[in-house]
């Protein structure tokens, strides 16, 4: 099956583009939580997050960036932003191509995020996770 957002990239799908540089492409979400619901995928498929080839997360922050203040200086209902990135599908990541939500928020606009958060662990179980991880790096 082939990938809609590559699709989008190559622009075989119709698209509203936002913004495009050599490693990312903006554009308009066709099923917007708000109006100027943007999305940032990089332009070379990356299925999750750690796929990215080196220095595309950074070109995509910097895309979201530009977006964001695009997004608050214009006419649209802007109170604040969220950026989005589920990666995986137990993260709720639906189309398996990297891509940045870029969401204008306002009061009442009826977007939620409900976070149950666990009991916090002892300072040694945070150290043991901690230590971990870093030696993966």
């Amino acid at each position: 099956m082939t990938c809609v957002f590559c699709a989008i990239v190559a622009d075989d799908e119709p698209r509203s583009v936002v913004f495009e540089d050599d490693l990312t492409l903006a554009f308009m979400d066709i099923m917007p939580v708000t109006l100027g619901h943007l999305l940032i995928v990089p332009k070379e498929h990356a299925t999750y997050l750690a796929d990215l080839p080196e220095g595309t997360a950074e070109a995509m922050i910097r895309t979201a960036t530009r977006c964001a203040a695009a997004l608050r200086a214009s006419s649209l209902r802007t109170e604040g932003i969220n950026l989005f990135l589920a990666d995986g599908a137990a993260a709720g990541q639906e189309v398996f191509h990297t891509h940045l939500h870029v969401l204008p928020r306002f009061r009442g606009d009826g977007f939620d995020l409900r976070i149950r958060y666990d009991p916090p662990p002892a300072r040694r179980t945070l150290d043991a996770q901690a230590a971990e991880i870093s030696e993966l790096l």
